[in-house]
């Protein structure tokens, strides 16, 4: 049992939780919770690393022995020691440090009858997390992000997308203009979401490409935009001049596929 913070596992696992650069460092993240953790597990992921407390072990006990039996490593960590990792805040006493699996290998080749969405500078987490599971949830091919979009394993995201960040297919792409250009000139058609000249997107017959949204405040990028095939725009009625980037994804992302 671990009952130290100074342990080297725990202040391993704590600069996981904290830091995107340590989590890419050493292709690894962190998960917490009973479904999160059983998740991965059914998604394939086996963990590294497992940590539970005690009372989560007696209330869980069918799936801490489906995590524990997957896992690599198990450690039972006193309560004080699971709040130093931990993320939320009502803790449910599992944790688990699975190794990234590489998905890039899943987006090398886009066609004009897949559907997918591109993400440009997207910093907030909670909007990444719920892009990623509405994403899934609607059968999106693959999610294309731009290198300066906010950490797609960060412990924020992994929760928010319900498990989704195991499952689906992305890539990170570093010049992301050019990225977007290729596409277009390779003839599957890239739909720039703006308010400013654009169609409704109501009007538009999709057969496939590939829908980009922009950051939180500023949209895309104007040179992103030029990139574009066609630009849409979601009609809005009321005082209403903008939307949440997750709820406009969502409503862009249902158009393409309905």
């Amino acid at each position: 049992m671990i009952t130290s913070k100074d342990n080297e596992i725990i202040k391993n696992i704590a600069k996981l939780v904290n830091s995107s650069k340590r989590r890419k460092e050493s292709r690894q993240f962190t998960a917490e919770g009973v479904r999160i953790c059983t998740d991965g597990i059914i998604s394939g992921y086996s963990p590294e690393v497992f940590l539970y407390t005690a009372k989560a072990k007696e209330k869980y006990s069918d799936d801490f022995k489906k995590i524990a039996d997957a896992s690599r490593s198990c450690f039972e960590v006193s309560a004080a020691v699971f709040e130093k990792i931990s993320d939320t805040k009502s803790p449910q006493g599992f944790f688990c440090v699975f190794n990234m699996l590489d998905k890039n290998k899943n987006l090398n080749t886009i066609d004009n009858q897949s559907v997918y969405i591109a993400l440009e500078r997207v910093q907030d987490p909670s909007n990444m997390g719920t892009i990623l599971r509405t994403a899934e949830a609607l059968g999106i091919d693959g999610v294309i992000l731009s290198n300066d979009c906010c950490d797609i394993f960060s412990p924020k995201v992994v929760r928010g997308s319900m498990g989704a960040v195991f499952r689906v297919k992305y890539t990170v792409v570093d010049d992301f203009c050019s990225y977007i250009k290729s596409i277009g000139e390779s003839g599957i058609n890239t739909y720039g979401s703006t308010p400013v000249n654009a169609v409704d997107i109501r009007t538009v017959v999709f057969n496939g490409g590939v829908m980009l949204i922009g950051n939180e405040g500023n949209g895309l990028s104007r040179e992103l935009l030029d990139c574009c095939t066609v630009r849409v725009s979601i009609p809005m009625n009321g005082r209403a001049e903008s939307l949440n980037a997750a709820s406009a994804a969502s409503i862009l992302m249902w158009e393409m596929l309905r």
